[in-house]
């Protein structure tokens, strides 16, 4: 009898190990059920964005590294670094056409873009991934729309009208080159260039311009020139602001004044 009640709970301590370590299992399967889904998800991520910059780099290989040499490090006489430059700034060239440019100039122009705005996206990708820089928030449209316009006119005409215009209708700068009209730029491509300062644009960081001042700066270049609502009403002159206006005025009233005084003198 001692023998068989020994035997008896040696198979219920068999049987109570086999228990918990099923009850373990259990436990375990469902933590790895709740926060392996997050794990794939990052995982995910982490492998689109790796594939973006893989395909930057082959775009970057085959069009830009003549010129801004392995790994963005730049080439004398040919292209400067990009190492800090940032997604916002490739954008930002390739998206206007500036770059690739077709020769060494005072400025590259604006022209049809050769790649498209995935493409441009992938190689500032990869540009980033060389050496970080500033890029675009994901929430841009969401600040212009809730932008103070009045509050952006009096930031433009500080820091923007003297090169763009008062109505941006751009101007003529130093050494051959230009500040571009504003006409048809979309919201990315000014922020891109405040942030960035490409040619001889400064550079308007966040320390400077908040995001909140760049996006009330879009809101009112958006109202005044695309939305075709400046002062200048129906005839603008070419955007350059109330001086061309206003000497535009004087010089056809003083040639009506000076005709009607001849006429007059005539019938006399």
């Amino acid at each position: 009898m001692a023998a068989s009640a020994k035997r008896r709970r040696g198979w219920r301590k068999r049987l109570g190990a086999l228990a918990r370590f099923t009850g373990a299992l259990v436990i375990v399967g469902g933590l790895y059920s709740v926060f392996s889904p997050s794990l794939y998800a990052q995982e995910a991520e982490d492998n689109a964005i790796d594939s973006e910059v893989v395909k930057g780099q082959e775009l970057y290989d085959t069009s830009c590294i003549s010129c801004h040499g392995d790994d963005g490090e730049g080439i004398e006489g040919r292209g400067p670094s990009l190492i800090g430059v940032g997604s916002a700034a490739v954008e930002f060239q390739v998206n206007t056409g500036r770059m690739p440019m077709a020769a060494q100039g005072a400025q590259a122009p604006d022209n049809y873009p050769q790649f498209t705005e995935e493409e441009a996206a992938w190689i500032g990708a990869y540009i980033e991934y060389l050496g970080g820089g500033a890029s675009v928030p994901d929430d841009l449209a969401a600040l212009v729309e809730h932008a103070d316009v009045g509050e952006g006119g009096d930031l433009y005409r500080v820091n923007c009208s003297s090169c763009h215009g008062y109505a941006g209708g751009g101007g003529a700068l130093s050494s051959g080159a230009e500040a571009p009209a504003l006409e048809g730029v979309s919201d990315e491509e000014i922020y891109q260039a405040m942030l960035t300062g490409p040619q001889n644009m400064p550079v308007f960081a966040d320390n400077e311009l908040t995001p909140e001042q760049k996006a009330d700066i879009i809101a009112y270049v958006q109202y005044v020139v695309n939305d075709d609502k400046d002062p200048g009403g129906v005839f603008t002159l070419g955007r350059y602001g109330p001086s061309t206006e206003g000497l535009a005025i004087f010089l056809v009233g003083m040639t009506a004044l000076l005709l009607t005084t001849l006429w007059i003198a005539g019938k006399s």
